[in-house]
């Protein structure tokens, strides 16, 4: 992919008559996302943990100038699978196919907390959750047109790793590494898609974008005590972009014209902090067949969800 330095979301083409699901909608970088999408044509999911806040979001949209009949507000918590299933559901009954999936949710450097399934909470919703849905949808997607999956990880997947001895974090846990074992899971899973949906001939294309450092709402509403204080007072104000510049990367995976599968697309500037979207580096670790592998069949069994494409 040729450097587009100066790529802005003005550059999505049309997307009328196009179908798109973007998690975590109500702020942020999935706010930003869903804007320019539906700005440019297309009908956007809003899946929302809460959905007050999803339809205050969707005012705002509409205040704005956004086509009230271009975005739908749907519960879904990605923490909870019996939630993941009950939103996939409703998307099977209402829909006969899906365009886009942008997995874009998160929740960041909680103390550490369990979902209803028992999982640590980072890793259920940030990686079991959209891992889930992807599977529950993928047939959906397969009757798009130019369908993608979009899974957003983050530069912290290549100080991540994973803990197959205490994913829960039972015997120590540290908020911000579990996050980035999180996101590394993030980077892993979308390559391993990427594989999978190759290897089965699918026309469904998985690709993976970051952000760069973005503030949002993430590093306030999560975090506590120092850590907290560090991204309101330090990182956020002095060194982050707009949630606007961050969800271009997310943007350019989900709608550039030809864009291969098994990319992953990032800010071109310095360290990938910040800048227009380009191609950027995997790590070597998150690229790692055997990691993929090992990551896509705990994934199954911890989520009970079976995809229709598999390993050779």
């Amino acid at each position: 992919m040729t450097k587009k330095q100066s790529w802005t979301a003005d550059l999505i083409p049309d997307q009328t008559g196009r179908l798109f699901v973007v998690t975590g909608a109500n702020s942020g970088l999935g706010l930003a996302t869903t804007r320019e999408l539906a700005r440019r044509g297309g009908r956007v999911i809003l899946a929302v943990r809460d959905e007050e806040k999803g339809r205050r979001a969707a005012d705002e949209l509409v205040a704005a100038g956004v086509a009230p009949d271009l975005l739908d507000v749907r519960p879904l918590d990605l923490a909870d699978l019996d939630s993941v299933r009950a939103f996939a559901g409703r998307m099977r009954e209402e829909h006969a196919r899906l365009d886009v999936l942008v997995n874009n949710a998160g929740v960041m450097a909680p103390p550490r907390t369990l979902s209803p399934q028992g999982h640590e909470l980072q890793f259920a919703t940030n990686h079991l959750g959209h891992f889930a849905l992807t599977g529950l949808l993928l047939d959906l997607l397969a009757a798009g047109r130019d369908s993608r999956v979009v899974t957003v990880s983050s530069i912290n997947h290549r100080q991540g790793r994973l803990r197959f001895d205490d994913l829960a974090g039972e015997r120590g846990y540290a908020p911000m590494a579990f996050y980035n074992q999180s996101k590394f899971a993030n980077a892993v899973f979308g390559q391993e898609l990427h594989r999978r949906l190759t290897e089965a001939g699918s026309p469904v294309r998985g690709v993976l974008a970051h952000p760069g450092y973005t503030a949002t709402r993430l590093q306030t509403r999560d975090t506590s005590g120092l850590l907290r204080w560090a991204f309101s007072h330090l990182g956020n104000p002095h060194f982050a972009q707009s949630p606007e510049r961050g969800a271009l990367p997310q943007l350019y995976a989900a709608t550039e014209p030809g864009l291969a599968g098994g990319e992953f697309i990032g800010p071109d500037g310095l360290a990938e902090l910040r800048g227009a979207p380009t191609r950027v580096r995997l790590s070597d670790a998150a690229a790692d067949p055997g990691t993929g592998r090992r990551l896509w069949d705990l994934s199954e069994r911890l989520t009970e969800v079976r995809f229709p494409v598999t390993a050779s």
